[in-house]
């Protein structure tokens, strides 16, 4: 796999924040995509050469690789935007449908028998879409990639074997170690309410945690 890919993020925030600087570390070029991409000097900026600020259209174009971290609410209207631009290409979706049921535990807000996954692959049937990302806390997305690299594991799912390849492979460069849970309707584990969401654990934890 080539060490040098580029990346477009659209959602430039606590996941996509410390994703692109990671990816930008091992070699990638990067692009940031924002509604309002002139907000992002004071990220971009330190990344140098690799790394550069776009509308969300020109980030979704320019990349082989996309990774999907908006807010959950306004992925469904972005994807009806840029499912042309995106077709043909990788895409992480690291999105999480989050919501509280009436006890104040965390549930998809799909409901049941759909996951995330599933849900934007029928959004975007000519792309191969990837979950990764989705279930660790994003507060912990830099430091455990860079203090403690290829320790802690992160739960994937993928149909497409080229893709589960390139998204595995980005897994490893933002300093994790992939495990894979099977093809998008197996990895209801990823969503809110899921085994592994919110579970932080080496790669032999996760496996068993979800039953693995």
């Amino acid at each position: 796999m080539s060490t040098d890919m580029n990346i477009g993020i659209l959602g430039a925030g606590n996941i996509g924040g410390p994703l692109g600087r990671h990816w930008a570390a091992a070699g990638h070029r990067v692009t940031f995509g924002s509604r309002d991409p002139g907000r992002l000097g004071s990220l971009v900026e330190p990344l140098g050469e690799r790394a550069r600020a776009a509308t969300y259209a020109d980030a979704a174009g320019a990349s082989d690789v996309v990774l999907l971290s908006v807010p959950h609410p306004a992925l469904d209207g972005l994807l009806r935007q840029l499912a042309g631009p995106l077709a043909g290409k990788t895409v992480i979706d690291a999105t999480s449908p989050i919501g509280l049921s009436d006890d104040g535990l965390f549930v998809s807000v799909l409901g049941p028998g759909v996951t995330q996954g599933s849900w934007t692959a029928g959004r975007l049937p000519d792309s191969a879409v990837t979950r990764a990302f989705c279930h660790f806390p994003d507060e912990l997305l830099w430091s455990r990639g860079t203090r403690q690299p290829h320790f802690w594991g992160m739960g994937t799912a993928a149909d497409d074997p080229g893709a589960r390849e390139v998204t595995e492979t980005l897994v490893r460069d933002a300093g994790f170690v992939p495990v894979p849970l099977g093809g998008l309707e197996e990895s209801a584990a990823l969503d809110p309410g899921g085994a592994l969401f919110g579970h932080v654990s080496t790669p032999a934890g996760l496996r068993a945690a979800a039953g693995l």
